[in-house]
């Protein structure tokens, strides 16, 4: 992912959620993140998703993982879940974690069918942006783990 992809991905948060990915990728330019996007023929994002190598030592942590809604059970969650995993391990790293939002059981189920178990339920609390500019406050996610990458 590049700064030029970020208007293609409006779909997948607020502004402020896109504020947020373009100061992500000034990490990615040192290497304490990577950030991959899937995209169609047409050249148009579907998918994204990130990992994090500081946020836990000897693990990457997938973050801010989206499938465009009319792209979803195509196994493009799956697909780029496993790209990831292919970049923590192609820095010697044998695990990853990720945080799953508690009212989201779909992406959890994913995880867990991808082996990803769970370990811990941690607060947390991060805002979101909506259409009509006011902001949202989310907090509580579960944690998972998958050791045998």
């Amino acid at each position: 992912m590049t700064t030029d992809d970020l208007p293609g991905l409006a779909w997948s948060g607020s502004p402020l959620h896109i504020e947020n990915m373009a100061g992500q990728l000034k990490r990615a330019r040192v290497g304490v993140v990577d950030y991959l996007v899937v995209c169609i023929p047409s050249g148009a994002s579907v998918a994204k998703g990130g990992i994090d190598y500081e946020t836990k030592p000897g693990a990457g942590s997938l973050t801010q993982f989206a499938v465009r809604a009319e792209f979803q059970s195509l196994g493009i969650g799956t697909f780029l879940i496993g790209a990831t995993e292919d970049r923590i391990r192609a820095r010697g790293l044998c695990s990853a974690e990720l945080d799953v939002e508690e009212n989201n059981p779909r992406a959890r189920a994913l995880y867990e069918r991808l082996g990803y178990v769970a370990f811990g339920r941690q607060l947390e609390s991060w805002d979101q942006q909506r259409p009509d500019g006011t902001i949202e406050h989310y907090e509580t996610m579960c944690t998972l783990m998958r050791k045998d990458l």
